[in-house]
């Protein structure tokens, strides 16, 4: 029977089974978010105590969701999931192909820094695919229990996929969490690779958080979620400078923006709907930056850079944006990384950080 999974440090939810799937495109909230409503409304009729919808938003919000009304709801605390043992085994990767590759993604990049020239776009998010081929097929659970292992912190995630594949992840970044007129987003722009001697490491952080380049970058983040949210909130707190947010493979500079919310409060869902796709993984202005995306990346993200979490009638819920993850379908994990391009970025560090990206995923395969 299928399991869905959504852990944070606030909430943590599990489903069983399926009772139904909603597919309503993100584009129109009112529409999507009525569609998941009906949905829990029959899944309580049904006999589900407390039901949810968990799932994902993709990168375009013009193409369906990937949302399911669990038969089953369990709300627990991850600490007793986070002290399991996993399984340590490694996979073993036969092989890898990255989609574009090494010259085409470093072109890309200064394709994208010559448009800022021509246009009013001033960031855009470029992103690659790993395709990974394993010596045999990939069990989700097992995948996703090393993944919580390694990475106990963010926000966790399996999604099984119409499709017969399942999306697995671990989240740093949080798009937003709504309980009650209460709302908190956490966004995430500006990076640097963790380094494993503990003085570089410390000087690496140090740097970003004097990069102008990266505050450059977090900088169009913060203030394009400050208009959305300024008109829906009664006090809004957008700190002016961001702090440093570390994963095992990454530093980020991160806001954490808070801000109690008007009546009619809208739901986690809505506000979901409003933010995505932020600068963070998509570019300024948005529209701008998704046409150039479009020319310059040479595939569909999909669920990637999309948003994945769960509601409840409530309109309670929370939402992390879908990143370090992997889709795993038989013996193949399709795994993701973007970085984001200013006038100021440099082809090759902008590869590299997409490498240091993928470390997430790979280490929960077993690789080095």
């Amino acid at each position: 029977m299928a399991t869905t999974l959504f852990m944070s440090p606030h909430c943590s939810v599990r489903g069983t089974g399926i009772a139904e799937r909603v597919s309503v495109p993100a584009s129109d909230p009112a529409r999507l978010r009525a569609a998941v409503d009906d949905a829990l409304a029959r899944a309580r009729a049904a006999g589900v105590a407390d039901p949810v919808a968990i799932g994902a938003i993709p990168f375009d919000p013009s193409l369906p969701t990937a949302i399911l009304v669990p038969r089953k709801v369990e709300r627990f605390d991850r600490a007793d999931l986070l002290a399991a043992p996993a399984d340590a085994t490694p996979e073993r990767i036969v092989a890898t192909h990255s989609i574009p590759g090494e010259a085409r993604f470093k072109q890309g990049v200064r394709q994208a820094i010559a448009n800022f020239g021509l246009s009013d776009i001033r960031k855009a998010v470029l992103s690659r695919v790993l395709d990974v081929e394993l010596e045999r097929d990939a069990e989700p659970g097992r995948l996703f229990t090393r993944l919580v292992a390694q990475n106990p912190s963010g926000y966790q995630f399996r999604l099984p996929l119409a499709d017969g594949s399942e999306l697995v992840g671990v989240s740093p970044e949080l798009l937003v969490r709504r309980v009650d007129g209460c709302m908190v987003s956490n966004p995430l722009a500006g990076s640097a690779r963790r380094q494993a001697d503990a003085p570089a490491d410390r000087a690496a952080a140090d740097a970003l958080m004097e990069s102008g380049k990266d505050l450059h970058e977090h900088r169009f983040v913060t203030d394009e979620i400050r208009r959305i949210l300024a008109p829906l909130c009664s006090r809004l707190d957008v700190p002016a400078r961001p702090s440093l947010l570390s994963t095992g493979a990454m530093w980020h500079l991160s806001t954490r923006i808070e801000g109690d919310l008007r009546d009619p409060a809208p739901g986690a869902l809505e506000l979901a709907c409003l933010l995505h796709p932020t600068p963070a993984v998509c570019g300024y202005p948005t529209r701008e930056a998704r046409k150039l995306i479009d020319l310059v990346e040479p595939f569909e993200r999909g669920l990637f850079a999309g948003a994945v979490g769960w509601c409840d009638a409530d309109g309670n819920g929370e939402w992390a944006v879908t990143i370090r993850c992997g889709q795993v379908l038989g013996n193949r994990v399709r795994l993701f990384a973007g970085a984001g391009i200013v006038a100021a970025s440099c082809p090759d560090a902008e590869w590299a950080e997409t490498q240091a990206k993928f470390g997430t995923m790979l280490r929960a395969l077993g690789a080095a």
